[in-house]
C-alpha cells in the first residue's frame, strides 16, 4: 500500500504553531556596548609584560574575579602581551566588575537594583543606566559590566581604558558569570585599542 504524500500547505499549517512557540522561547541578549579611551602613549600598548589585577578600592568576590581573569588574559595574550605576576609586570590591567538584576514584580513593573554609572581614569562617567521592557513574561534580566584600565606600572600613567556592558535574561547562558566574562572580554578588546571616546555595539 502506497502512502499519499501530505499536502505541503497542510504540513506547514500543522507545524506553524510549533515554529511560533520556538520563536517565542528565544531568550533576550543585548549587544555589548563598548567605549574605549586611548592615552597619549599608545605605542606602549599590546607589548611587553602585563598582570591582571582587581581595581583599587574594589571589593570583589575571588571566585567571580577568577571567572573574568582567564578570558581577559587570553585576549591580552592574543594582542601581544606576555602575562606575568604583578611583581614582574611592566603594565597592569586593573579590572572592575559589576552585576545587577532587574527583577519584574508580579504586576509586571521591574525592580531595578543597583544600576548606575561609574567614572574611570579619563573624562566623565559613561551613561550606563539600562531601560528594560519587562511587559512580557516576568523573567529577570542580568546586567553585567566590565571595566579595564591598563596602566604603566612604573609611573601609574593610564595607557588605555575600556568599558563594556550588556543585558541577558536569566535563562540565557550569558546570565552566568563565565560566558558573560568571555563575551565582554572579546567585545572590549575588539579592534584594540579602538577609537578614543567612540562607543560601539558588538553583537
Amino acid at each position: 500500500m502506497r502512502c499519499k504524500p501530505m499536502n505541503t500547505f497542510r504540513s506547514l499549517a500543522l507545524f506553524a504553531p510549533a515554529l511560533l512557540l520556538a520563536g517565542c522561547s528565544t531568550t533576550y541578549v543585548s549587544p555589548v556596548e563598548v567605549t574605549r579611551f586611548v592615552g597619549k602613549n599608545e605605542a606602549q600598548l599590546g607589548q611587553g609584560t602585563i598582570a591582571v589585577v582587581p581595581a583599587p578600592g574594589r571589593t570583589m568576590d575571588q571566585l567571580a574575579f577568577r571567572n573574568y581573569v582567564a578570558p581577559i588574559e587570553q585576549e591580552l595574550a592574543a594582542l601581544g602581551y606576555r602575562i606575568v605576576d604583578e611583581g614582574a609586570a611592566l603594565q597592569i590591567a586593573q579590572v572592575r566588575i559589576e552585576r545587577f538584576v532587574d527583577q519584574p514584580q508580579k504586576n509586571g513593573s521591574p525592580v531595578n537594583v543597583g544600576v548606575g554609572g561609574s567614572t574611570g581614569s579619563y573624562g566623565s562617567g559613561l551613561g550606563l543606566g539600562i531601560g528594560l521592557d519587562l511587559s512580557g513574561k516576568p523573567q529577570a534580566r542580568i546586567s553585567t559590566k566590565l571595566g579595564i584600565t591598563i596602566k604603566d606600572k612604573r609611573n601609574g600613567e593610564p595607557l588605555w581604558e575600556g568599558r563594556a556592558d550588556f543585558v541577558a535574561e536569566e535563562k540565557s547562558e550569558f546570565a552566568n558569570a563565565g560566558p558573560a566574562a568571555t563575551k565582554l572580554a572579546q567585545a572590549i578588546f575588539k579592534d584594540f585599542p579602538g577609537v578614543s571616546g567612540e562607543t560601539i555595539e558588538v553583537k
